[in-house]
């Protein structure tokens, strides 16, 4: 995938990773969409380092939206935890 899948796969992820963990965001929709971007590039690296799955070529593998979710999901978490309270 090139680097404009990857952003685009990063956007639909942190959408999702959003309806999934929904609640207040201290960055609101522009924090969420770059969580989501960074997410997918962070998912789909440690996806190809450590669980030995190498990136596809294309956009249509699970494994690949799997772990550009589980990636935003994390940073997502990890972003409410640092600089807000998604409760307030």
């Amino acid at each position: 995938m090139t680097i404009i899948g990857w952003i685009t796969l990063g956007l639909l992820a942190g959408a999702i990773a959003k309806v999934l963990l929904p609640g207040r965001d201290p960055g609101g929709f522009i924090g969420t969409t770059l969580i989501g971007i960074a997410g997918a590039f962070i998912g789909g690296w440690i996806s190809a380092r450590w669980l030995d799955h190498p990136i596809t070529k294309n956009c249509y593998d699970g494994a690949t939206w799997a772990a550009a979710i589980g990636g935003s999901l994390v940073l997502l978490i990890v972003y409410r935890l640092l600089f807000g309270n998604s409760r307030n």
